[in-house]
């Protein structure tokens, strides 16, 4: 839904919470305009959560708040980044897709941009152990996903010979201080070829020769869960974990009494971290075997 010019996405049946559709990319800069059109819109909404940009890491609001965080990397220029911010491995892993015929630059969103983004996302159901949200889908589909915040985004894609082997979707907020990496993806059967180290490397690239300070690679820590090898990757391509204060505004009285018994948090925060852990292994050696079978059985 749009309210007051901004997209609203409302998650929940019992407790609703609303955000930015593009949250953790662009973000609100007067709530309180927003909190009264949100209050008149006729939707229940019990809650309202939102974040502060970088470099605001200093609570601005009063409202009820705790702390979130982005995985994000200052950036100045290529070369302080590239001398000072990562370690030889990290560069030489950078280096390697030039070295093995990988060619990077931006690309505008066309059709056969969309057609390259299609067939990464469909060439295998899982990766990291999780059935991949993009597998499956038809061309159409992809078009109009990756067709949203085209004013503030850029693409690029990470090329062998014509065909395009992994992509970068980087969305700028509304002042240019941070750009996300909203979707960053590289086909599987080219991992030795190290597309993705290469595509972060073009995207500190573009912040760098655009002058926007901070590049973010989603959140740095997700609840309990702390490290995996995905926290490992942004750690060793320099980001950090830089706190925010996350808002949350209640707008019915449900709502308060929700925020009050902290039922705005996801059930498995609940349980402790070790429990989380190994039930996470199960999962994803299930979904890896699982996969293994579908396709020794194709």
């Amino acid at each position: 839904m749009k309210v007051a010019g901004e997209n609203i996405r409302i998650e929940g049946r019992l407790l609703r919470i609303a955000r930015l559709d593009a949250e953790g990319y662009l973000f609100v800069e007067k709530p309180e305009p927003l909190l009264d059109a949100l209050r008149k819109s006729g939707e229940r909404i019990d809650l309202f959560t939102f974040t502060q940009r970088l470099p605001q890491s200093v609570p601005l609001y009063s409202f009820p708040r705790e702390w979130d965080n982005f995985a994000a990397l200052p950036v100045s220029t290529f070369d302080h980044w590239w001398t000072q911010q990562i370690d030889n491995k990290t560069r030489n892993m950078a280096r390697k897709a030039e070295k093995k015929g990988v060619t990077l630059r931006v690309v505008p969103f066309d059709d056969a941009l969309v057609q390259g983004i299609w067939e990464i996302y469909n060439e295998c159901p899982v990766r990291q152990g999780r059935p991949f949200t993009h597998f499956g889908k038809d061309l159409e589909t992809v078009r109009r996903e990756e067709a949203t915040y085209l004013d503030s985004s850029v693409f690029i894609g990470a090329f062998l010979g014509d065909a395009m082997i992994g992509f970068v979707k980087l969305v700028s907020n509304e002042t240019r201080t941070q750009a996300g990496l909203m979707n960053i993806v590289s086909m599987i059967r080219h991992r030795d070829k190290a597309p993705t180290n290469a595509l972060v490397a073009q995207a500190v690239r573009y912040c760098a020769e655009h002058q926007i300070p901070y590049l973010v690679y989603s959140n740095f820590a997700y609840g309990k869960r702390q490290k995996d090898s995905v926290t490992d990757f942004k750690e060793n391509n320099g980001f950090q974990k830089i706190d925010v204060p996350r808002y949350y505004v209640p707008l019915t009285h449900f709502g308060k009494l929700a925020l009050r018994l902290r039922l705005h948090h996801r059930w498995v925060d609940l349980f402790p971290q070790s429990l989380v852990a190994r039930l996470r292994d199960l999962r994803n050696a299930w979904n890896n075997r699982k996969f293994r079978s579908v396709t020794e059985n194709s």
